[in-house]
Order: structure tokens, then C-alpha cells, then sequence
């Protein structure tokens, strides 16, 4: 499953609109959202030049970048079921264009509204937890007693990423996750213009630009936050990135492509990218000793070109 990064904002900061410039998905922009509507979902795609110079060299059909999956839910609170709770990193919007517009301020507002997402989202745990603890359930009971802990320390204002103790995954607490402030207007990226640029074609849209692109400068920021690298997958039919999270085992990526690959795993062909565009060849690179065999445990790195032999 891809990575998911959630957007949050206050009302008409421009979480849509940045939405549908990340995805290309055309997602109605409203002054306001009804908090019954349903989320925005769409995938932006994680741009990568290595990519299209190793599909040249091999001569693949198609390309496939990676991408991160992107949620825009509606409304203007953070707490939507469903909505925020399973993302990996929250990027919010913040309104650098309007009179009088104050994106810190707006920045502490949205990081009180996550605290109070959390605390509320513990306060109901807490009341089932207290129920289902009546019985004489020994963990129920312990678990309370933490729930009641971390409901003090959001009620005292601090996120759960300042909390010290392990924490049950089921919580999936909003305030853990990285926040990657992002400011809309002359300081930050103007979503408008990116939304209408990303509607034009790839060389139409760069003539208007000065520079690259402000969404890929958004997406990097994704990467390093998430501690993400990029690993490729070669052949004649097709190229393909793929991330995985820093210290991460070609097992992990062989899951990444597909599980049946992870359950007949045997051993992983690697190449550095460079050294591929180098040498010109698979072939070559095994003539020059740069291409290796590695076992499950082998940690992969930014850049490497995976061919996984496996047997299911």
C-alpha cells in the first residue's frame, strides 16, 4: 500500500486547490466543505530524472514513477473519521495571500486543533476501555490507566510526540505524525498558479516557470520527512520507482512489488543507478564486478536498480 500523506488546513487556505495541483484530479474547490462530504483521494506522483534515463538505456514500454497516496478531507476541523488518522504525515496549508493573513498563527491554531483531535479521540477510547474493564480484564485495566495518563498530557497542551512511553498502535494519534508546514502566498508556493500549471502539458507548463516546479519541492519535502528513498525496478516492458523508508531490507521492497515476490524470495540482483547508465548494460555491469548478488537483509539504498529472483 503507498504511502499516504493527509492535508490540513483552516477554511480557504487552499488544501483543494493544492490537492488537485499534487494529483490532477479535478477535485471540485469550494469556500466551504460540508464535513459529510467525502474525502478527496488521489496520488501525486514523486518525479525522478534517474527514472526516465535508465528506461532509455534498458528501452522500456512504459515508465512508472512512485507516488504518495493524498487525502483532502473536508470541512475546516482535523477531526474526520477516517480521514487523517491512517496517513504517515500531515502537510498544512497555510493562507499567506489574504488581508491581514497570518500563516504562524495559523500554523499554532492547526497544531492546538490536532492536540484536541487527539485528546478528544483518547477521551472516547478511555470511556470504552473504563466499560470493558469492569469485567476483571487485567489489560483492559492497564490500559486505562495509560489512556488516563495521555488524556493529562494532551489536556496539558502537549502533542503525543512529546509523549515518552510506547503507544498502542490502534490510537493512531494525529499528533505523532510529521506536520510539514506549507505556506500559500508570496513566501511559499502559490497553489492557484500550480493547479493551473499542472492542467497544461509538461513543456507548456515549464515555459512559464522561472525554475522547477514548486510541487516538487513539496514532494521532497514529503521524502525527507517520511525518511523515504527511491529504488527502480528495470526491464523491456517497464521502468519503475518504488519507495521505501530509510533502513528498509530488499525484503521489504520485494513486499513493496508484491507479496507473492517476498514469500519466494531468494536472492536480489542490485545495481547503482550510475553504475547501469555507466556501463550500458546488465551484462556489462556483471563483466565489471558492479553488479551483486544480496541476501532478505540486505539494507537498500537511494538509487539502486532491484532485479528480485525469486521461486513461489
Amino acid at each position: 500500500m503507498p504511502l499516504q500523506v493527509g492535508i490540513v488546513g483552516l477554511p480557504n487556505a487552499g488544501k483543494t486547490t493544492l490537492f488537485n495541483a499534487l494529483t490532477h484530479a479535478g477535485a471540485e474547490v469550494t469556500a466551504y466543505a460540508a464535513v459529510t462530504e467525502k474525502a478527496n483521494v488521489g496520488m501525486a506522483v514523486i518525479s525522478d530524472d534517474r527514472l526516465e534515463r535508465l528506461a532509455t538505456l534498458i528501452g522500456s514500454k512504459k515508465t512508472t514513477p512512485a507516488a504518495i497516496r493524498v487525502v483532502d478531507v473536508p470541512g475546516a476541523g482535523v477531526e474526520v473519521p477516517g480521514g487523517l488518522r491512517q496517513a504517515d504525515a500531515l502537510l498544512a496549508v497555510l493562507d499567506g495571500f489574504s488581508q491581514g493573513a497570518d500563516p504562524d498563527a495559523d500554523l499554532e491554531n492547526l497544531q492546538l486543533e490536532l492536540i484536541v483531535a487527539d485528546r478528544d479521540h483518547v477521551e472516547r477510547r478511555l470511556e470504552r476501555v473504563r466499560k470493558e474493564a469492569k469485567s476483571g480484564d487485567r489489560a483492559k485495566r492497564l490500559e486505562a490507566e495509560q489512556l488516563e495518563k495521555l488524556l493529562a498530557h494532551l489536556e496539558a497542551g502537549r502533542p503525543l510526540a512529546d509523549w515518552e512511553g510506547d503507544l498502542a498502535p490502534e490510537l493512531e494519534p494525529l499528533t505523532t505524525k510529521p506536520l510539514i508546514p506549507l505556506e500559500n502566498g508570496p513566501r511559499g508556493i502559490d497553489c492557484a498558479l500550480e493547479m493551473e500549471l499542472a492542467e497544461l502539458p509538461e513543456e507548456e507548463a515549464a515555459e512559464f516557470r522561472s525554475g522547477p516546479s514548486a510541487l516538487d519541492d513539496v514532494v521532497r519535502r514529503l521524502k525527507d520527512a517520511l525518511g523515504l528513498i527511491t529504488f527502480f525496478t528495470i526491464g523491456d516492458t517497464e521502468a519503475r520507482s518504488w519507495t521505501l523508508r530509510y533502513g528498509e531490507t530488499a525484503l521489504d521492497a520485494a513486499e513493496s512489488i508484491h507479496s507473492d515476490i517476498a514469500r519466494g524470495f531468494i536472492r536480489c540482483e542490485v545495481i547503482r543507478w550510475d553504475d547501469l547508465l555507466e556501463c550500458g548494460s546488465h551484462a556489462e555491469a556483471a563483466r565489471r564486478a558492479l553488479q551483486r548478488l544480496e541476501g532478505k537483509g540486505y539494507v537498500v539504498e537511494d538509487g539502486d536498480v532491484l532485479n528480485v529472483r525469486f521461486n513461489v
